[in-house]
């Protein structure tokens, strides 16, 4: 069993930068891809980024390339995704989420974390 905290979202300008951290309680954590997805309204939750267990090897949405950045630190029991440049489109809430495979879709991931708020105002 893993518990996901996040934390870090709010409210920012078109431009501006946020980071999301998200911890993990539990010891497994390495044993985990990890990831964020997200979900706007009226709109499925797609996957923004994910970083491998074994290499930290990151993967992104082709939306967010170039802009956002996601990290972890096994010793800490946390990821971290640094969202800069950010758009309107960007509004959503974001789910920090934990798999035992690649965390390619929502049908991947084995736990969710509770999901915190973005909104990037025009």
């Amino acid at each position: 069993q893993v518990q996901l905290e996040e934390s870090g979202g709010g409210l920012v300008q078109a431009g501006g930068s946020l980071t999301l951290s998200c911890e993990a309680l539990g010891r497994t954590f390495n044993l985990y891809t990890m990831g964020w997805f997200r979900q706007a309204p009226g709109k499925e939750r797609e996957k923004v980024a994910t970083i491998t267990r074994i290499g930290g090897r990151p993967s992104y949405a082709d939306s967010v390339k170039g802009r956002f950045t996601i990290s972890r630190d096994n010793a800490k029991n946390t990821v971290y995704l640094q969202m800069n440049s950010l758009k309107p489109d960007d509004t959503a809430v974001y789910y920090c989420a934990a798999s035992t495979g690649l965390a390619a879709s929502p049908d991947e991931v084995n736990y969710w974390g509770q999901g915190t708020q973005v909104t990037v105002s025009s």
